[in-house]
């Protein structure tokens, strides 16, 4: 059975967007450690695509985990130009691309909708947009029900298909004899 749930959602107008990314600039500076520490948009979890050929600009921001490579590669027309599903694609960890991955750990990056705001505020990077090209909306839509998968299970799966259990389970015991070594 379908239940009403709020979505939150940015929408993205790519008519309007000139490519000045102050919206990964926020981005990367809110998710720093420690906050608004540092700048580096390789850790936003928003991030402005260009088509030089066309010109044009399009932010997109991380969406949710995928542990394989879509099979859709869907075409979609703006204003007669022809593009690439991949270019809009939101999904993290995607094997066929790079984008949405923690520099360090490649741990995927999911947009959060800047969590830790003050509930009447709009996500940083709808805040800091010139030009308004990004618009924060709260709706009711009918959710089929999705099983809760959690972070940290969702890491663990991510680092399982990269490294596999064994070496997991071996780095974490490395770790963990060495915080108990500090702790002495």
């Amino acid at each position: 059975m379908a239940e009403k749930k709020t979505v939150k959602v940015i929408t993205v107008n790519v008519d309007l967007c000139h490519g000045c990314r102050a919206c990964e600039a926020a981005c990367s500076a809110f998710h720093a450690d420690p906050k608004y520490g540092i700048v580096n948009p390789a850790r936003s979890r928003i991030k402005v695509h260009w088509d030089p050929l066309r010109n044009l600009f399009f932010p997109v921001y991380a969406g949710p985990y995928t542990n394989a490579e879509c099979m859709g590669r869907e075409k979609y027309i703006i204003d007669e130009k022809e593009y690439d599903e991949c270019m809009f694609c939101r999904a993290t960890a995607c094997p066929s691309r790079d984008l949405f991955k923690e520099p360090d750990s490649k741990l995927p990056l999911k947009c959060d909708m800047c969590e830790e705001r003050e509930p009447d505020e709009d996500p940083l990077c709808v805040q800091v947009c010139p030009i308004d090209a990004l618009v924060f909306e709260e709706r009711e839509e009918e959710m089929e029900e999705e099983p809760k998968v959690d972070e940290l299970e969702t890491s663990l799966d991510y680092l399982a298909n990269k490294f596999g259990w064994e070496k997991i389970l071996e780095t974490a015991y490395k770790l963990s004899e060495a915080r108990k070594e500090e702790a002495v």
